[in-house]
């Protein structure tokens, strides 16, 4: 049985651009690897939280950073296979004032973390998010961002696959395969969630078969 964990914010737990709750596992993109794969050999463990930073503490909402949570998370779940880390997107929010790089760091301690409570034989996965949609802060929309929010999460990319190269990590881009949704400009909608899933997946393949000899 290989034990897969995934550790993000909301669009790892799925919340809907709508507004409206939390999509069922037939959608979210966790949910649906789990399908793909099967119950037999593989077991997915959800670890998404709304809100949920790299290694920033939300005023508003306690127990939202990431650096205190993996810790725990990592030993109740033990033994782990593959970490997903999928986190960037609340850091760039405006009260953070967080470059790319300070985000970048803030997923290495995370790394370093996961490391150190699950063992080097689990391997790790660092998955840059989806990019902000422009306008994500205007009215109607999410007033903790702002355009310059935007500017920072189209450089995660390049400052998250530098830091996973760096760690000997495995890498993907969300970006690459999804959008934000038009309802809100910042989460994933279901077809956002299935074309994530179809890249989660072949990631999973690649390493579970002994298919992958590098970054991507």
């Amino acid at each position: 049985m290989k034990r897969i964990l995934c550790f993000g914010d909301s669009n790892t737990y799925g919340y809907r651009p709508d507004g409206l709750g939390r999509y069922d596992e037939t959608i979210r993109w966790t949910g649906r690897i789990q399908e793909v794969l099967g119950r037999d050999e593989f077991a997915i463990i959800e670890e998404g939280l709304c809100g949920r930073t790299t290694v920033f503490e939300d005023e508003i909402r306690p127990n939202r950073k990431g650096i205190d949570a993996i810790r725990m998370i990592v030993e109740s779940h033990n033994p782990l296979d593959i970490v997903f880390i999928m986190l960037g997107t609340n850091d760039c929010k405006t009260r953070y004032g967080a470059s790319a790089g300070t985000i970048a760091k803030g997923i290495e301690q995370i790394i370093e973390s996961v490391r150190q409570f699950a063992g080097n034989e689990t391997r790790i996965v660092v998955v840059s998010p989806i990019h902000l949609g422009r306008g994500v802060g205007e009215d109607g929309f999410d007033p903790e961002f702002d355009e310059k929010s935007v500017e920072v999460s189209l450089h995660l990319s390049k400052a998250l696959r530098k830091i996973a190269l760096t760690n000997n990590c495995s890498f993907l881009d969300a970006s690459t395969v999804a959008n934000p949704s038009e309802a809100d400009r910042e989460h994933l909608d279901e077809e956002g969630h299935a074309q994530l899933a179809n890249l989660v997946v072949d990631r999973i393949k690649e390493l579970t078969e002994g298919f992958y000899y590098g970054i991507i």
